[in-house]
């Protein structure tokens, strides 16, 4: 969540962040394992050329998603976002069962933020357990996030500048080392047209459907850009912030990760046995970290892990900040049990804060199932619910549209319009389909099928459609007529 809460004297919550923290936070948010570690994954599965692609198609998915979130954020700021949106242009059980996912998505990206500090440790330390480490990270998590909103929105925003300044330092690296400036000599494009022995060639390795499963890992990357969206209702200009955040944000994170991408794809070969690969052990070296390490700087690799681990935890901060706001916001409307939506003296959710936490501390279980093993499940179960609210918000801005036309008003009088609607959303409904049901199609295609990887990469799903239900059976709830669609702030 993007904004400064503080407990007024109603004992509600107060959000005043300017647009800086606004623009950092958001980046942050979605900058963590997702570009550090799981970039090296898509690489090794569908090459340079396959991880270019799938990265592309989930920017231009992004693109459309946020410009919808944008339409509906500068005509109706609210902090529920989506969740509210669903309520509002759909049907209150959609609002109740995205809230819940939406808050699940956040907690258990915690717990992949900690599993993935453990291994970034790993690099120093190799023997050393990662479950002892993602307990000392949640306890440090926790602290900061007991601490005052106005520390947590100022500290976020500087632990941000880091990421960013980091990323930019490493595509001007990355340049020099492919060109032979720096590092020994130039690269060239050996790596993408790279072949292993196993029929396998770059730039494209595993066809199509190496790609279709790198959907999911790029998904899991793009994700915490929606939290713009969240912030509407927390700017103090959302009509111009907004559109202006919007656009920032996603061009940047777009150039980062095709940036990075690039460059790893330049400098790291897909069958490099240390990156991130389903099998590997020795996942505690990430992309960046080879790079420098094959640049001849052994420092600089030390320091850039260094600031991978900041990166990593305070991604975990943003999440555990906003999966505790999101499970106070849902409090306060009834879709969550009231002890979550009371403050302490701080004006800090604390239940909710203890309950997000509690969930986050999955990540634990690494010991028991193997590192590898259990970041996979997290960041697995992490891309489909981000999946499933990325659908949500497509659905929303496709009904808030025809609702607003049905209601008599003009396009022309809209305060930020969204490109090429129709086609955006329904671009976004059908992609986002596609996802959810066949970027984790090998686990029907195994030998021997498994239960466990069934329910712990489709597991997400039936999940959410028993919140629907059960919400839409006990409060018999109904699809909203356009013409009852609640259009107002």
């Amino acid at each position: 969540m993007s904004a400064e809460l503080e407990k007024d004297k109603n004992g509600e919550l107060k959000r005043s962040l300017k647009t800086r923290h606004m623009n950092m936070i958001a980046i942050g948010g979605s900058i963590g394992t997702g570009l550090f570690f799981t970039s090296g994954n898509t690489i090794s599965t569908a090459g340079p050329g396959g991880a270019i692609a799938a990265y592309a198609i989930m920017g231009v998915l992004v693109y459309f998603l946020m410009t919808s979130l944008g339409e509906m954020a500068t005509m109706i700021p609210n902090a529920g976002s989506f969740e509210t949106y669903a309520s509002k242009f759909v049907d209150p059980a959609l609002g109740f069962a995205l809230g819940w996912n939406y808050w699940f998505n956040w907690a258990i990206t915690v717990a992949a933020e900690l599993v993935a500090g453990g291994l970034v440790v790993k690099f120093w330390l190799p023997n050393t357990g990662t479950t002892i480490w993602s307990i000392g990270f949640l306890v440090i998590l926790f602290g900061l996030n007991l601490l005052s909103a106005k520390a947590y929105g100022e500290g976020e925003y500087w632990f941000s500048s880091i990421k960013v300044v980091t990323i930019i330092v490493f595509l001007i690296m990355g340049v020099l080392i492919i060109f032979g400036i720096m590092g020994g000599h130039g690269v060239g494009f050996s790596n993408w047209v790279l072949k292993d022995g196993k029929g396998n060639s770059a730039p494209f390795v595993g066809g199509g459907m190496a790609i279709l499963m790198s959907f999911l890992t790029a998904g899991f990357s793009f994700a915490g850009t929606e939290v713009v969206g969240l912030a509407a209702g927390e700017a103090e200009n959302p009509e111009k912030d907004v559109p202006k955040a919007i656009n920032s944000v996603f061009w940047r994170i777009l150039i980062f990760y095709i940036g990075a991408i690039i460059v790893i794809g330049f400098i790291i070969p897909f069958n490099d046995s240390n990156l991130l690969k389903n099998g590997v052990s020795d996942i505690a070296y990430s992309p960046f970290t080879i790079v420098f390490k094959r640049s001849g700087i052994a420092l600089a690799a030390s320091i850039m892990n260094a600031v991978i681990l900041t990166s990593v935890l305070s991604c975990g901060n943003s999440g555990l900040y906003a999966g505790s706001r999101m499970m106070y916001a849902m409090a306060k409307e009834g879709k969550a049990p009231k002890i979550f939506g009371k403050l302490n003296k701080s004006g800090v959710p604390l239940n909710a804060l203890i309950f997000t936490s509690v969930i986050a501390s999955t990540a634990f279980f690494a010991s028991l199932i193997g590192d590898g093993k259990i970041y996979s499940i997290l960041y697995n179960l992490s891309g489909i619910t981000t999946f499933i609210t990325w659908l949500g918000i497509a659905i929303c801005h496709y009904r808030f549209r025809k609702a607003y036309i049905a209601q008599g008003n003009k396009i022309e009088d809209l305060k930020y319009k969204a490109l090429l609607y129709p086609f955006g959303p329904i671009f976004a409904m059908i992609l986002c389909t596609v996802v959810l049901f066949g970027a984790n199609i090998w686990v029907f295609q195994a030998k021997t099928f498994s239960w466990f990887d069934f329910t712990t990469n489709y597991g997400s799903i039936p999940l959410f459609l028993c919140f629907y239900f059960i919400y839409k059976k006990v409060h018999k709830t109904r699809i909203v007529s356009l013409m009852e669609c609640d259009l107002n702030k």
